[in-house]
């Protein structure tokens, strides 16, 4: 049985190699235009890869998080926008899982598979604009959102509210195109140009109680928070795959294009000493990062499988190596996708190449939020030995 699931498992990474190799045709062109990327998100749809992640119970492929991730590093090598949105479908997939009712969770990955839909990101709790007033039997969603990672052309939004009654955050899940939704076309970022992150608004929109997720359905427990420690190794794979893609394109480069320096004393790129130093600096670099990241990909996963009896300690531990990768690959990242024209020469910078969109993406999606909190804990940890609290943001 292990034999026939590690099969699978390298199929599925083989089908996103292959997808990635197709975008990546288009890749610079996409980049530059912005915009949503209607006929790569078609192709996602038609992969069968948005089903990765849920359980084969309800039809899905019944993959794990590791795999999950090493699909999204695929595709962040050549389009780090298509990475970004593939991936937030899967972290919003099991928001029922996470915060729902057992019901709920049944219900929404049934849905899923039975209409194909594209989740995206309208989570975020940070911005608490959105207020959830209750109207006879239902509610009414009003306020707006930033940040909607993937809304255009997406089906489901995930999204936090405040209740009018209670006071406190509720997560629901309703259809994008239900009446009174508005997605912005208002993302124009230096990077990630083709995730759609802009914003979204809520005029009076409906809202079911059954689509509010596990009101007073369970206590708090750590698993509530496993989301936050999706989401940080999510980046930290996309940061790495960014990190990767852009070493795999400098080196084509440096191989067919980049001429060796007058005083060099070699006829070809390839045997210039301080450019083989700098390739061998930036390969230790990319294991280091790889090694960490994908050790903490092992304990998410082990995680995500003890479910509710996951332990504060457990999801410590968790949490403190999956910012540690983090911290790794945002730092590997930003300096392997500057110092890759290092390698190339100043006719790489030419925009028809496009290489600069490795550091405008990385730089973008690095600010996600500030990587110095992560040392923070880190450090608590290293002197104080104190492990990061479980909460909804990291």
């Amino acid at each position: 049985m292990q034999l026939v699931e590690t099969r699978e498992s390298e199929d599925y990474i083989v089908l996103a190699k292959s997808l990635a190799d197709e975008f990546a045709q288009t890749a610079v062109a996409r980049d530059t235009k912005g915009g949503t990327p209607k006929q790569e998100r078609d192709r996602l749809r038609q992969s069968n890869l948005l089903k990765l992640i849920i359980p084969k119970e309800y039809g899905g492929l019944g993959q794990t998080w590791i795999v999950t991730f090493k699909v999204t590093r695929e595709f962040a090598k050549v389009d780090s926008s298509i990475a970004h949105i593939f991936s937030y479908h899967h972290l919003g997939v099991v928001i029922p899982h996470i915060f729902g009712s057992v019901e709920q969770k049944q219900r929404y990955y049934s849905e899923t598979i039975r209409n194909n839909w594209f989740w995206c990101n309208a989570l975020n709790p940070l911005d608490r604009r959105t207020t959830l007033t209750p109207e006879n039997n239902h509610f009414r969603l009003n306020g707006s959102k930033s940040f909607c990672s993937g809304s255009q052309d997406s089906d489901i939004l995930p999204i936090t509210a405040t209740n009018q009654t209670t006071g406190k955050l509720n997560v629901l899940a309703i259809p994008t195109l239900r009446e009174g939704i508005t997605v912005h076309d208002d993302w124009n970022n230096m990077g990630q140009r083709q995730t759609d992150s802009g914003s979204i608004t809520f005029d009076n929109v409906l809202v079911h109680s059954h689509e509010i997720l596990g009101i007073g359905d369970k206590p708090s427990q750590p698993f509530d928070t496993i989301r936050a420690c999706l989401t940080q190794l999510n980046l930290a794979n996309i940061y790495l795959g960014i990190a990767e893609g852009a070493f795999e394109a400098a080196k084509l480069y440096t191989k067919t294009s980049t001429k060796p320096w007058l005083t060099s004393g070699v006829e070809d790129a390839t045997q210039d000493p301080y450019i083989i130093q700098h390739y061998g600096n930036m390969w230790v670099d990319l294991q280091a990062a790889k090694s960490l990241t994908d050790q903490a990909g092992e304990l998410l996963q082990v995680a995500w499988e003890k479910e509710w009896s996951l332990t504060a300690e457990q999801r410590g531990e968790c949490a403190l190596y999956i910012a540690t990768a983090k911290v790794a690959a945002t730092r590997v990242g930003l300096d392997v996708t500057n110092r890759i024209f290092e390698v190339m020469g100043a006719r790489a910078t030419s925009a028809k190449y496009g290489f600069d969109r490795y550091w405008r993406n990385l730089r973008t999606f690095t600010l996600h939020d500030p990587v110095d909190y992560k040392v923070k804990d880190i450090g608590n940890w290293a002197l104080n030995e104190k492990l990061p609290k479980p909460d909804f943001y990291s």
